[in-house]
């Protein structure tokens, strides 16, 4: 009997690996355009996903949000410095806090709340360990 290897992106054809990063890309791309009607949706975290996914699916693509005049200098600082601007800091842990509320007033159960809270103190240990831009 072989040994089967795990499945994944890893272990796809260049082709079929260059149309899922495509595909992710989109995806990120569709999960941003959302976030820039709903405020509870972020929009700049996806729109740098898909700068990482047609790094691999799209160059092209990938050249066109580089240039982009918002979203091209966030990506380059993103991928230069790994640092987020402190309002931002402050905005994106203000909306996580402010996201737990209607959890709370709802009257969810406690182990829904302790999962959110975890989420939420994680989400905010990682952005206030970026340095600052």
């Amino acid at each position: 009997m072989t040994r089967q290897e795990p499945g994944g992106i890893a272990q796809m054809n260049g082709q079929t690996r260059k149309y899922a990063h495509f595909i992710l890309g989109w995806l990120c791309i569709a999960l941003g355009m959302v976030g820039v009607v709903l405020p509870v949706m972020p929009t700049t975290v996806f729109v740098i996903l898909a700068a990482f996914f047609f790094a691999k699916g799209s160059p092209r693509l990938r050249a066109k949000l580089l240039n982009h005049p918002y979203f091209g200098p966030q990506i380059r600082n993103w991928e230069e410095t790994g640092a987020i601007p402190r309002n931002i800091k402050v905005l994106s842990i203000t909306m996580m806090l402010t996201s737990f509320v209607p959890t709370l007033l709802l009257r969810i159960s406690w182990p829904w709340l302790a999962l959110q809270a975890t989420l939420i103190v994680l989400g905010a240990l990682y952005i206030v360990t970026r340095p600052d831009s």
